[in-house]
């Protein structure tokens, strides 16, 4: 497992803030979503009583799934969410934090010895070239490693990036699939108007889930103001695409 962008693993929740919208919903909703049971006990670990004060990030929810014989690599740049990252999970048996960029980083690690895993990319966006990096990372890794898994989260703002990243992923050949949640129209572009997944050889029945599931999740956060939507778009040959 190598996680690109791995922040510094536990966040504190503050009030007011973007939390409320997002988690701090579906947290007081948690018993109707049998589905997130296992992703629930990970954010219940890191609160008491049930009070939702910190949020645990990719890392520490990783780490929850690793078995005995599985490894995980946390590549992180800035140099304070790095030396958070590494007291946060220390102690933790077979996982590496590296302190380096992660379009740079990766080559290292793919392909992994293992030759299974997941590599999971989740920049910032805060660089006007995130969208053009993924392309060209995607690219050299598959070369490489043609047989990993690959999930890329992006943030549905503006189209044009979004439509030219998936030509790209598309080109490469494979089974690979976007996945869109949005909650407000896309009409808005400086806005976050939902988040979408690059899958790249997934998981068996993982879409069927994702399927079964996000159309009702994505109602559930647009509420009455919102408007729901749950996209699968198949990036494997000609692409086709259902709403939800």
């Amino acid at each position: 497992m190598v996680d690109t962008h791995a922040g510094t693993g536990l966040y504190k929740l503050e009030v007011p803030g973007e939390h409320e919208q997002g988690i701090g919903v579906l947290w007081r909703q948690r018993e109707h979503w049998p589905v997130l049971a296992d992703y629930f006990a990970v954010i219940e670990k890191y609160n008491k009583k049930g009070k939702l004060n910190y949020y645990p990030g990719s890392p520490l929810i990783i780490n929850e799934f690793l078995r005995v014989q599985d490894r995980a690599v946390f590549i992180e740049l800035h140099a304070q969410d790095y030396a958070t990252l590494k007291l946060n999970v220390a102690g933790v048996n077979n996982v590496a934090v590296h302190k380096n960029n992660a379009w740079q980083a990766l080559k290292a690690f793919v392909p992994p010895r293992e030759n299974r895993g997941l590599v999971l990319i989740d920049p910032p966006y805060e660089q006007a070239d995130e969208f053009e990096n993924i392309a060209l990372t995607l690219t050299h890794s598959l070369r490489h490693w043609r047989n990993g898994i690959y999930m890329t989260w992006y943030p549905v703002k503006e189209r044009r990036p979004i439509e030219q990243l998936h030509r790209a992923i598309q080109a490469l050949g494979g089974q690979a699939h976007a996945v869109e949640f949005t909650t407000l129209p896309t009409d808005v572009e400086q806005r976050l108007n939902g988040s979408g997944l690059i899958l790249i050889n997934p998981p068996w029945k993982l879409l069927d889930v994702l399927k079964q599931t996000l159309p009702a999740l994505a109602t559930f956060f647009a509420g009455e103001t919102g408007t729901a939507q749950a996209r699968f778009i198949d990036l494997s040959a000609a692409t086709t695409e259902s709403k939800a």
